[in-house]
């Protein structure tokens, strides 16, 4: 659940911090106190487009920050699988810093990506707006909610059909390329086989270019090299001042007096060491020069060789493993081109295969959907007469054979009748704005049973209603309550009624800048809101009766849901 909200500098918001409870957690006050900047706050945390301007006036940056409680196993099973460092109390912290050039993310102190904040959104919240009610109205959208009911039945049907579908593509695409004439495939394939002779004649080994740079390195410079290693010969070698018959003279100085003292003796023996160390080196740095001999044509071969390297590299891909890599995909298209009626011939059967495949997978898919759609269609019509659809006919149609997709070939539609004797027709040329919100509340419903997300959002779910189906719409959200979180903005006391938790939006002026502000409210105080929100402009005993009223008749209504 969503234990906590706290923002800072968004808006109208100077900072506030709201604790969340569980059950229905209803958001009231009047128009423009601000009550969607609450939700948008929220939404601000889990990735939605950030402005600059939401910045308060004056501040030098705006921060949300938004705390889950996680208990549910498998849920934060999900969020390890995300690799999200969940606390070991089950919290999870998701923060976002929004500065005029630049926005971060943060889950539980780590910084994280819009992506992985979307992700661990769509685990644990659903954020219904009113601009949401209007995607019922697009049947486009029908597949994705029936395919959402169906769950777990569909999805491995889903992931087959997606790759085999992409791999049908591919097939067609490989097999329209191939649809040229026959002068310019001659052209392909002349090229194609001057490119893989050039790459072949040149016999080239992987790492070859390394050790013969290495080796063009040396050549280049092995005057300097020769000079340099003539003078540490002479320096460490025998005559004059060299290293090596000083530390002799030195060591025949301790020798002659390593019979009076120990450690004279001890120092005697570590500098013959050294002794020893400098005739092995100058040895060893003589046999190393007498290696430098510069041969002219080997330095010109290797020269001619790594032009030719650095050639392919150019023209081919950057590294011999690279051109090498090419050269046989060259041999492929060679292959391809040379025999081009028997590859397509072989194409054409792999795709009629696929074709065969995939129908298999789309029928699969089909039935799935179609036994789904009637349940889905009985538990809607259901919840829709509890949500005062006195009258109403709800059928979900999957057509088959349409155009093959990713996700099959049906085509699915949401139909409905509201009032008796009218025939079905679709949801988007039948239902009224008030009928969408009560439609995609009786939706949320159903899904609800079947997913795990355990906090929902609903943004004014009561535009368009009033009176008894008001009651009714309270209802729902009181049940859904039972098993949810529910965090619900309303304008309508019967549906605040239900409340068990009540918060108060409110705006006011301080030190001339208006401030939003956020606040539990008391018993008492959650009356005289009901009284308010009744529409009366005096709070008499008689209107602060009526708003007890009705929060007895919800609790009531609540004990039932127990």
């Amino acid at each position: 659940m969503l234990v906590s909200l706290h923002v800072k500098n968004l808006a109208l918001i100077a900072e506030t911090e709201v604790h969340f409870k569980e059950g229905l957690n209803i958001l009231s006050g009047e128009t423009g106190a601000g009550k969607s900047i609450i939700i948008g706050s929220i939404n601000l945390a889990l990735g939605a487009k950030a402005d600059k301007d939401l910045i308060r006036t004056g501040a030098e940056y705006a921060l949300v920050e938004l705390v889950f409680q996680v208990e549910d196993e498998a849920l934060l099973d999900a969020l390890k699988a995300l690799e999200i460092p969940v606390e070991d109390d089950g919290l999870v912290v998701i923060q976002r810093r929004i500065a005029p050039n630049r926005s971060t993310f943060k889950i539980c102190g780590e910084t994280a990506v819009v992506k992985q904040v979307q992700a661990v959104s769509a685990l644990l919240i659903d954020i219904h707006g009113q601009h949401e009610n209007q995607s019922l109205l697009y049947k486009k959208n029908h597949m994705e909610i029936l395919d959402a009911f169906a769950g777990s039945a569909l999805t491995q049907v889903k992931e087959a059909l997606r790759a085999d579908y992409s791999a049908y593509m591919q097939l067609k695409q490989e097999l329209g390329g191939l649809d040229t004439d026959e002068g310019a495939r001659a052209k392909e394939l002349s090229l194609a086989e001057f490119e893989y002779n050039e790459i072949e004649e040149a016999a080239l080994k992987d790492g070859e270019d390394e050790e013969l740079e290495q080796l063009f390195k040396k050549m280049s410079n092995s005057r300097q090299i020769e000079e340099a290693a003539g003078r540490a010969y002479q320096l460490t070698g025998s005559g004059g001042q060299s290293a090596a018959d000083l530390v002799g003279h030195a060591v025949r100085d301790l020798r002659s007096v390593e019979g009076y003292d120990e450690k004279a003796k001890v120092l005697a023996d570590e500098l013959e060491n050294i002794d020893a160390l400098l005739n092995d080196f100058n040895r060893g740095i003589a046999e190393y020069m007498s290696d430098m001999e510069f041969d002219a044509q080997i330095f010109s071969e290797t020269e001619e060789r790594l032009n030719t390297l650095n050639r392919l590299k150019l023209k081919y891909g950057g590294s011999i493993g690279n051109v090498l890599a090419y050269q046989t995909e060259l041999a492929e298209k060679i292959e391809k081109l040379q025999n081009a009626d028997a590859y397509k011939a072989g194409l054409e059967e792999k795709i009629d295969k696929k074709l065969t495949e995939l129908d298999a997978l789309c029928q699969k898919a089909s039935d799935i959907r179609s036994k789904e759609a009637e349940r889905l269609a009985k538990e809607m019509t259901e919840a829709l007469m509890d949500l005062n659809f006195l009258d109403v006919q709800y059928e979900i149609q999957v057509r088959g054979q349409q155009e093959l997709s990713a996700s099959g070939y049906d085509d699915v539609e949401f139909m409905i009748s509201t009032n008796p004797g009218e025939p079905l027709k679709s949801l988007g040329n039948v239902a009224s704005g008030g009928e969408l919100s009560r439609i995609m509340l009786a939706l949320k419903t159903v899904l609800a049973s079947r997913d795990k997300i355990p906090t929902m959002i609903f943004d004014e779910i009561d535009a368009g209603i009033s009176g008894k189906t008001a009651w009714k719409v309270s209802e729902k959200l009181g049940r859904i309550s039972r098993t949810h979180q529910v965090i619900c903005i309303t304008h309508l006391p019967q549906i605040a009624a239900m409340a068990d938790t009540h918060f108060m939006i409110a705006k006011q002026v301080i030190d001339n800048m208006t401030v939003t502000d956020i606040h539990e409210m008391s018993e008492s105080q959650a009356v005289d809101e009901l009284a308010r929100m009744l529409g009366s402009d005096e709070l008499t005993d008689t209107v602060r009766e009526n708003a007890r009223e009705l929060i007895r008749s919800a609790k009531s209504k609540k004990q039932e849901f127990c």
